[in-house]
C-alpha cells in the first residue's frame, strides 16, 4: 500500500475480514465447501494486509490514528479488529485450524480490553459537543466486538478439553456483557435520533450493525445453550431465551433499516458509491442468515431454520456486489485522477487559444464561477459524509 492509502485508512475497514468471514462460514454451513475455502483464505489475506498497514498508521501516523480515537464516526470502526480477529478464528477453528483460532481469541481479547474502554473514554472526553449527536451506528460495533469473543470461545470449547472450563467462562461473561451493552448503544442512538435533526448523510451503512449486533448475541447464546460444560447448565435455558428475545428485536429492525436505505438514496438521492462501510451491510446479513439458522435448529423452528438457509444467498450476493464496487472503486480512483489531469491540460489549452494569455489581461470578477452559496442560487452545497475517508492526495504529474 501506498502511504496515502495508510495514511487515511479507514479504521473500520476489518468489517471486510467479518464479512468475508461470517459469509464463508455460512456457505460451509450450506455444504458448499469449495467456496468456502475461498472466501475463507480471501479473509486471511485481507486480514493480514490490513494489519500490517493498521500497525504501519499508528507508528507513522499517529496524529489521524488519535483524531480517529476522538471521532464518534470513526472511533468505534476500530472494534472491527478485535471482531474481525475473532470471525476469522472462527472460520479457522472450523476447518481444524485450532491453535491458530486459540492466538486470534488471544489477540481478540488483548485487542478489546485495550479498545474498550480506550474508545469510549476518549470520545467521551475529546469528542464533538454535544456528544449525544454524535451517536450513530458504528456504536454498534463495540457489541459485535465482544460477542465475537464469545462465539470464538464457545466455537473452540469442544477441542479444548480441560481449557474448556475456562473457555465457558469467558464465553459467558462476554455475551452477558455485550448483552448489556446493545441495550446502552441502543439507548444512545435512539436518543440521537430522536432528539436531533437527521439528515440523509446521519443514516450511512453502519446503522445496518444495529441488527449485526443481535444476530452475533443470538449467534453466542444457541452456543452457550448448546454447550456440553456442566458449569453452563444454569444458563442454558436463559441464553436460549434471551437469544431468542435478540433475534425478535434483529428481525423487527430489518423494515426501519431498509425504508432508512431508501429514504437516503432514492428520496434523497445521495450517490450510492462505494466507501469502506459497505461491509457493514454485508456483515449483518452474513450474519443474521448464520444464527437464524443455528437458532432455529436448536430451538426446533424449521421454519425459523429455512429463513436463515434462504437469507445467506442474499448475503452471499451482497458480498459479491460489495467486492465487485471495491475493486471497482480502486480503477477508478486512478482512472478518475488522470481524467482530471487531462481535462484540466485541456482546458488550459482551451483559454490559450480563446487569447487568454500573457498579452491579455484578465479582468476581475469576470470568468469566474460564482460559488453556490447554502439556500441561495439554484442549488445547495453538498452536505460531507462523515463516515467517509480523508480524500488521498493526487501526486503530481
Amino acid at each position: 500500500m501506498g502511504t496515502a492509502v495508510v495514511r487515511s485508512l479507514h479504521p473500520g475497514y476489518f468489517a471486510l475480514v467479518m464479512a468475508t468471514g461470517i459469509v464463508s462460514v455460512g456457505l460451509r454451513d450450506h455444504g458448499l465447501d469449495r467456496p468456502s475455502t475461498g472466501l475463507l483464505w480471501l479473509a486471511a489475506g485481507a486480514y493480514a494486509v490490513l494489519a500490517a498497514a493498521t500497525a504501519g498508521r499508528v507508528v507513522a501516523y499517529r496524529t489521524e490514528v488519535r483524531r480517529d480515537l476522538a471521532d464518534p464516526a470513526r472511533g468505534f470502526g476500530m472494534f472491527t479488529f478485535v471482531a474481525g480477529s475473532d470471525v476469522l478464528g472462527v472460520r479457522l477453528a472450523m476447518e481444524g485450524h485450532t491453535a491458530v483460532a486459540a492466538g486470534l481469541l488471544t489477540v481478540g481479547v488483548a485487542a478489546w480490553s485495550l479498545l474498550g474502554w480506550l474508545v469510549p473514554v476518549t470520545v467521551v472526553r475529546r469528542g464533538p459537543r454535544p456528544l449525544l449527536a454524535g451517536a450513530n451506528g458504528t456504536w454498534f460495533i463495540w457489541v459485535v466486538a465482544v460477542q465475537s469473543v464469545a462465539v470464538l470461545a464457545t466455537t473452540l470449547d469442544p477441542v479444548a478439553g480441560a481449557a474448556g472450563g475456562a473457555l465457558a467462562v469467558v464465553a459467558v461473561g462476554f455475551w452477558s456483557v455485550g448483552a448489556v451493552c446493545y441495550l446502552v448503544v441502543a439507548t444512545l442512538v435512539g436518543l440521537r435520533l430522536v432528539r436531533h435533526r437527521l439528515r440523509p448523510v446521519d443514516l450511512p451503512p453502519p446503522y445496518w450493525v444495529a441488527m449485526g449486533a443481535t444476530a452475533i448475541t443470538v449467534l453466542a447464546g444457541t452456543g452457550i445453550a448448546t454447550a456440553g460444560r456442566p458449569a453452563l447448565a444454569g444458563v442454558r435455558e436463559v441464553a436460549a431465551a434471551i437469544s431468542l428475545a435478540y433475534w425478535v428485536l434483529g428481525t423487527v429492525l430489518i423494515p426501519p433499516l431498509l425504508a432508512a436505505w431508501w429514504w437516503r438514496h432514492v428520496t434523497h438521492r445521495v450517490p450510492l458509491r462505494y466507501e469502506p462501510t459497505w461491509w457493514s451491510i454485508v456483515f449483518p446479513l452474513g450474519m443474521y442468515g448464520v444464527a437464524t439458522r443455528r437458532l432455529g435448529e436448536v430451538a426446533d423452528l424449521p421454519l425459523v431454520a429455512a429463513t436463515g438457509r434462504y437469507e445467506l444467498w442474499l448475503a452471499a450476493a451482497a458480498w459479491t456486489a460489495a467486492f465487485a464496487a471495491m475493486l471497482g472503486s480502486g480503477w477508478s480512483g486512478a482512472a478518475g485522477r488522470g481524467l482530471s489531469r487531462a481535462v484540466a491540460g485541456l482546458a488550459v489549452s482551451r483559454r490559450a487559444a480563446s487569447g487568454s494569455g500573457p498579452g491579455r489581461a484578465a479582468v476581475p470578477g469576470r470568468g469566474r464561477r460564482r460559488a453556490i452559496v447554502p439556500g441561495r442560487g439554484r442549488g445547495r452545497a453538498a452536505e460531507p459524509d462523515p463516515l467517509a475517508p480523508p480524500p488521498a492526495a493526487i501526486p503530481p504529474d
